[in-house]
């Protein structure tokens, strides 16, 4: 019997045990599978870990969820297909909601299956050999509560451990001499440790979007933004601004390109993540931009340099949990014989087309209508169940607009329309800036 080793059990690693589960379900013969998780639990980033730096085993923290994170999207483009938010808590809810809501809903679908049994925790995946004379794969972990390694043979490798991991961590002048606290948004745990202080972050990411808009809610000072490129540009409070880029910091000074300089007490890098695969050699080893078409991917998953190797969720997102979805059945059908691979040449230029209709987009509107394409074209070649991508097309339109009008108010709001039951969302119950309280009990109280 084949024998697939997955790499997390994070909403990729779970999405892809769901899609074998499925198959099961009706009938098929699956492979064997085995899925080695780092963490104590399933969920990803999603299972917040209130660690930075090493983990209890001394392997470095894997997660960057923050303690206050609401959703930065609305929940109407990351519906699952086959299990929707109102079948999961028995109603509509609003559609920003907070990670522990969130991890609630990941987790639902999963706990009706015995995928469980399939997963080993706390089991860090320490390297990936391919012998190619056997055709298979030599997977060496280590389980950090044992402290023990094993090496063991598989047919397959799915690696679903994410991008949004290894921090990419820029050099500015001064940093050494700073007389307060610089880290990376991969390092940011709790927007109450920076209230009545003046914040430098770095970056125009959603993280940087994020934690400006965290820190100004649980009472900071002031934070100034610097951008490299543009401003965000969105009409922030009074004690918010964005500057040109940063040149250098001296003690407690921070000086900038247009000229200016002032002083802060903390430095907050929102300076993205890297494609990061320690575990990999350079012939398995995916090497990408953040961008919707990574390098050397056939259909986005499948490894060009060795089609026995594939990834998951490895693009830059808007959509999230249903392309990981939509990602995993067809990398499930390619592994259980029901889609052929073409040949070489077909799959290597397929990436090269993909990223050059990718530059050709003008704006994030095309993004987002480029990326719901993609996830119909994966859907429309399995039995992933189909949804209406246009409906979840509009609800990131006017997540966008919403933003765009006031990006302090725009989590209050409802009448997002899900693409799956077209059950409209309600206005969440407290102002964002006001609701300090993010449990699912305030959540989802009426």
């Amino acid at each position: 019997m084949t024998k697939i080793c997955i790499i997390g059990a994070g909403p990729s690693g779970l999405a892809q045990l769901r899609a074998f589960e499925q198959a099961e379900n009706s009938g098929s013969e699956i492979p064997e599978i085995v899925c080695y998780e780092k963490q104590e639990n399933w969920g990803g980033l999603w299972n917040f870990s209130w660690r930075t730096g090493t983990d209890q085993a001394g392997d470095t923290v894997h997660n960057s969820m923050y303690r206050y994170l609401w959703s930065n999207g609305p929940k109407e483009g990351l519906e699952f297909a086959d299990y929707t938010f109102q079948e999961h808590f028995g109603k509509s809810i609003a559609s920003y909601p907070p990670r522990e809501v969130l991890f609630d809903y990941i987790q639902g679908r999963i706990k009706k299956t015995n995928v469980r049994e399939k997963i080993e925790f706390n089991t860090l995946v320490r390297d990936v050999k391919y012998i190619e004379d056997r055709n298979v794969f030599a997977v060496t972990t280590r389980n950090g509560k044992t402290d023990s390694e094993k090496t063991v043979e598989f047919d397959n490798v799915i690696v679903a451990s994410g991008h949004f991991s290894t921090p990419n961590v820029p050099y500015y002048e001064g940093f050494e001499i700073f007389n307060g606290r610089i880290l990376h948004a991969h390092d940011f745990r709790d927007a109450r440790e920076f209230s009545d202080m003046d914040i430098l972050v770095l970056g125009t990411s959603y993280s940087a979007e994020d934690i400006t808009s965290q820190c100004w809610k649980y009472g900071c000072r002031s934070v100034t933004v610097a951008h490299r490129t543009a401003p965000m540009g969105f009409g922030w409070p009074e004690n918010i601004k964005e500057v040109p880029a940063l040149v250098k910091v001296n003690e407690r000074t921070a000086f900038f390109k247009d000229g200016s300089s002032a002083e802060f007490d903390a430095i907050i890098l929102c300076t993205g993540y890297k494609h990061h695969f320690p575990f990999l050699p350079d012939d398995l080893r995916l090497k990408t931009a953040n961008r919707l078409a990574c390098n050397d991917l056939y259909k986005g998953v499948v490894w060009n340099n060795n089609p026995k190797l594939f990834y998951l969720g490895m693009q830059d997102q808007w959509y999230t949990f249903n392309m990981f979805d939509a990602q995993a059945w067809y990398v499930r059908d390619v592994l259980m014989g029901q889609i052929q691979l073409p040949d070489q040449k077909t799959m290597d230029r397929d990436p090269v087309i993909r990223q050059e209709n990718e530059d050709a987009l003008e704006d994030d509107y095309a993004c987002i209508r480029y990326q719901g394409a993609y996830v119909q074209e994966l859907i429309n070649e399995t039995d992933y169940e189909n949804f209406n991508i246009d409906a979840a097309n509009e609800a990131f339109f006017q997540w966008k607009k919403a933003k765009k009008k006031n990006i302090m108010t725009f989590r209050d709001q409802g009448g997002l329309i899900s693409p799956m039951d077209e059950s409209t969302s309600p206005a969440h119950h407290t102002e964002w800036k006001d609701e300090l309280d993010d449990s699912m009990a305030s959540y989802m109280k009426n």
